[in-house]
């Protein structure tokens, strides 16, 4: 999970930032700034048909309280992209702050087993929508996909909460970005 880095400056700019050189210092800041914003880290569950996958993911917010909305941003290039896309639901697997290793486990495609029901080799089922659930999540929530919104090298997906649930003790502390050394955005 790299930030904007290597791609070069985006605009726009302020008043004075006119050079290459300015517009790259200015894109470090504003990326280092934007690196502040709190964000937690998660382990989205996608399905579509027989194909399963987990990914790593910060950008997720509830963004309606009637229905219950929740917008996760994925990269249009993954694989969860395309089985949001196609399969219509996801599944926002928190991660327990004492499991903070597993998020690097979902950084690329999984190796999904059938046979023993793991995802990476991290135990799962499927949730109600056929998403996949991690077995050690301290909490999930699942959701049908009801709009989605092109925001650049993204797709906003946003789901209703079909279904949802504790699989550990409510007060576990799930992951948040700044528990790591990972960034991502900006």
């Amino acid at each position: 999970m790299a930030g904007g880095g290597g791609i070069g400056a985006i605009g726009p700019f302020p008043a004075g930032v006119d050079t290459p050189e300015q517009r790259e210092e200015y894109d470090k800041l504003r990326r280092r700034v934007l690196w502040t914003l709190p964000s937690g880290l998660y382990v989205l569950g996608s399905r579509a048909g027989e194909r399963r996958n987990g990914m790593t993911l910060n950008w997720v917010s509830q963004v309606s309280f009637e229905p219950k909305l929740v917008a996760v941003s994925v990269e249009q290039g993954a694989l969860t992209h395309d089985l949001v896309r196609d399969g219509g639901v996801f599944v926002v697997n928190t991660v327990s702050r004492e499991d903070r290793a597993i998020v690097r486990k979902f950084t690329k495609p999984v190796e999904v087993d059938e046979a023993a029901r793991t995802l990476n080799g991290f135990a799962f089922h499927d949730g109600l929508t056929g998403a996949p659930v991690l077995d050690q999540a301290p909490a999930y929530i699942e959701c049908e996909v009801r709009q989605t919104v092109d925001v650049g090298n993204h797709t906003l997906f946003i789901g209703e909460v079909v279904a949802c649930g504790f699989q550990a003790d409510e007060e576990t502390p799930v992951l948040r970005m700044e528990d790591t050394r990972m960034n991502y955005g900006g």
